[in-house]
């Protein structure tokens, strides 16, 4: 990464820390992951998620929507890589998805509501 135009040089720690910067895709895909649950229906089901595996119909139940409302945001959050899902005979079950930012996301999830996992 290039110094700059107009920047102070105060020591070698801020060189150092812009050359170790992430690029600008890196920043754009993690606050879209921010965004992502920054909605808080999607927020309860992720939530949900990370403590239980279950179907559409349950998380509905749950968060008291329709399941085609729910769907999208499971589609969302699965186009993100934070669920997974896997079909057993014609119902497909959603639980968290077993990636380091999903179990991130589990902890700061729980940290940030005081809850201990119940599992």
């Amino acid at each position: 990464m290039k110094t700059p135009q107009n920047f102070h040089e105060h020591d070698t720690s801020e060189k150092n820390l812009r050359q170790k910067m992430p690029q600008s895709m890196t920043f754009e895909k993690v606050s879209m992951t921010f965004q992502l649950i920054s909605d808080p229906t999607r927020l309860k089901i992720l939530w949900f998620l990370c403590h239980h595996e279950t179907c559409v119909n349950n998380i509905a139940a749950t968060v008291e929507m329709s399941s085609p409302a729910v769907s999208h945001h499971l589609r969302l959050l699965k186009q993100a890589g934070l669920i997974s899902a896997r079909r057993d005979g014609k119902e497909m079950y959603y639980k968290l998805a077993d990636t380091p930012e999903a179990a991130l996301l589990h902890r700061a999830i729980d940290d940030i509501f005081d809850i201990q996992c119940p599992l």
